[in-house]
Formats: C-alpha cells, structure tokens, sequence
C-alpha cells in the first residue's frame, strides 16, 4: 500500500519496523507513505532485476550492499512492466550513475513509479535486526507523512501481514501470450504465470521452446488447450498455503504424466500437490550469492534465491506420495532448507530458487537442460 509524490532527496524519512525500531534518514525516490514486509537482500549487483521482480510484491526490500544506483536504470534490465517492490532502503545511494547503457538515476525511476524508499540510514544494523528478530511489517514514512512516532507505529501494525497472504493474482497476466521459439522451434511449453520474470520465458525460448504464458486462473483444460509437450509453474508472491487452485492444477498436470518444472513459487506448489506442508522461514533467503548442492551430482551452485517461505519435506528420504516416489534434490547449505524436489517415477521436478537469474550467477542454468530432457524422453 503506497501514497507518494515526487520530492527531494532531502526530505526527512522514518522507517518505522512493527516491533517499534525505528531509523531515520532520507527520502529516496517517491515521497510518501508506504507499508509492507520488511526483508533484506545480499546481492551486490542486479538491483534493477530485484526491484522489477513480482515475487517481491507488498515487501519492503533493504539492500545491505552500501552503495546502490551506481549504473542507474536501463530500458533493457527489468523482468516485466514495473517495480513491484512495496518500498526500498538504501545506505548511500550513487550521486551520479556511471554506465554507457543508464537511461536515468534509480531515484528519478522509483519517484516515476511512485516507490516510496529511504536513503542515509544505518541498514547493516537495520540487516541484523530483521536476521535476530525476522522479517516484519514495516512503515516508511516521509515528507508530509512523517507524524508522531506512535502514530506511525500504529500504522505499521494495521497493515496486512504475509502469512496467508494470497498474492499471484494480482501480479500476473490477465492474458495468455506467447513468447516464441528463438531459432527453430522444438516443443511447446504452457507456463502458469504466478509472477514470472521475463528472463524465464526466454531462457526456454533460447533452447527452442514456443513459451505459451497462461494467467494464474488457468485451468487444466487452459493448459492442455495449448497442446504442451511440457508444463512450467513460475516464481510469485504470497503465502504457498493460499494457492489451492494452483496447486489443484498442478495436480492435474501431474496425473496426466506431462513433463513439469517449477521454479521459487513453483516448487512450494509441487511440494503441496505432493502432500507436504509449507512454512515460513525466519527472514528468508534473497540475493545472488546463496550456496545450494544438487543432491543428484554432489555440485555446489552460487545461486539467486528470493523466498520467504519452503517446503516442508524430509531431506534424507525419499517419500511416497500419491504421484509415486519424490526425493529433495537440492538444499541449501546454510541452513539446509529443501530448494528441490523431484519425482522418481514421473517426469517432475522443481526448486526453490532461479536458475534465470539475469544479473547472475548462472550456476543453474543446466535445469532448463533437464528440462528440456524430460520433454525429449517424453517424446522418445
């Protein structure tokens, strides 16, 4: 939720969390009043992927690198129409942008779009409270909307919190569209949008793949409408626990035994078409340097992750479920949270983090190979 208009980069703002820490710095983009969740993200590069990206609709995002802005906004870098980010906060934002391919600052863009943030406040302190005490609701308050602090406080706590929070319609296309095939043409995929990046799409189209994008209430009849050799279940905000009708899809998709990928949202849809549960993390994983090993080659990847929640699933077994056998295929070796889940008896398999990864690394991106795979030994 956000009001705002354009103003100075001296404006005074607070940034009020719901536990009652409060920062003071300055406005940086909109001025205004925005809420949301509070979550920080380690990536040092790529801002402008992170901002664009719908899986981080209705969050606030603190980036603990200490200067951001330094190449400005391009036309070319983002991963669909807009921000999505509900606000953004910043340590030193760039004076002045420095790349052949800027356009204009990243403050003149997040004023345009109307992106509430703050600038000039302490994040790595602000990092290692939200790591202590979790991610929270938060309030960022400047210019005009800047009251009393328990009047801001009271604010923070009225807003909607993320758990149960049903989101993937509201970030994806109210249209199907296709992105096609990039040279000769190979199979066809229908993807369920739920907050796709458009790196996604092209990532399948770079390997021959016409990429059918359904809109989050597609049906099971929408899907098979488009005669797939595969089905993909994108990225997306919100609770995995509110998402029934797509994982009821999935579950179609599943019976018919059609090659399937998912990836972030995607793979917490699969772990519950499979019967197990989801939960929230702490603060989450989010940023471009996360360790992750492929339980099937031993590998460690550098991999970019953006979640909050995961799959509740055993690590160190496989399971039975009502599609046969499944396994979890990756982890994550900070905390050994499930990134990956496979099916051993039908061509299935996802994980919870993004092999697209535009700004990098691009570790993973052999799981679009994989896939690809499956649909060749479909059709063998």
């Amino acid at each position: 939720m956000t009001t705002s208009t354009r103003g100075a980069v001296k404006t005074p703002a607070v940034l009020v969390l719901e536990d009652g820490r409060i920062f003071r710095g300055r406005a940086y983009g909109a001025v205004g009043v925005t809420f949301g969740e509070a979550v920080f993200s380690t990536g040092m590069t790529g801002y402008q992927e992170t901002l664009t990206d719908p899986s981080y609709h209705r969050q606030v995002v603190v980036m603990t690198a200490p200067h951001v802005g330094n190449t400005g906004v391009n036309d070319e870098d983002m991963e669909s129409g807009k921000i999505w980010v509900a606000g953004y906060v910043v340590r030193d934002p760039a004076r002045t942008p420095s790349s052949w391919r800027s356009r204009r600052t990243l403050d003149e863009e997040l004023a345009a779009q109307g992106v509430v943030g703050i600038s000039g406040i302490d994040t790595r302190a602000l990092t290692r409270h939200l790591r202590e005490r979790g991610a929270m609701r938060v309030g960022i308050f400047s210019g005009e909307k800047v009251t009393d602090e328990a009047t801001m406080l009271a604010q923070v706590r009225e807003a909607p919190e993320m758990t149960g929070a049903d989101l993937s319609a509201e970030v994806a296309t109210t249209e199907a569209y296709v992105v096609p095939a990039i040279g000769e043409k190979k199979f066809t995929v229908a993807a369920v949008d739920l907050g796709i990046k458009g790196m996604t799409p092209h990532r399948m189209a770079e390997r021959g793949i016409e990429v059918h994008v359904l809109p989050a209430t597609a049906t099971v009849d929408d899907v098979y409408a488009v005669d797939p050799d595969g089905v993909f279940f994108s990225n997306g905000p919100g609770d995995p626990s509110t998402a029934d009708h797509p994982v009821s899809v999935m579950r179609g998709v599943l019976e018919r035994g059609t090659p399937l990928f998912g990836i972030c949202f995607g793979n917490q849809i699969l772990g519950r078409a499979l019967g197990f549960g989801t939960f929230k993390l702490k603060y989450g994983h989010r940023g471009i340097n996360q360790p992750v090993q492929d339980r099937t080659t031993g590998k460690v990847e550098v991999t970019a992750h953006n979640h909050g929640f995961a799959v509740d699933a055993p690590v160190d077994k496989v399971s039975d479920t009502p599609y046969g056998r499944a396994e979890v295929s990756h982890v994550c070796l900070n905390d050994n949270v499930v990134e990956g889940l496979q099916l051993l008896d039908k061509p299935a398999f996802s994980v919870q983090y993004h092999p697209e990864a535009a700004a990098g690394p691009h570790d993973a991106a052999y799981l679009f190979d994989r896939f690809v795979s499956l649909m060749e030994g479909q059709r063998a």
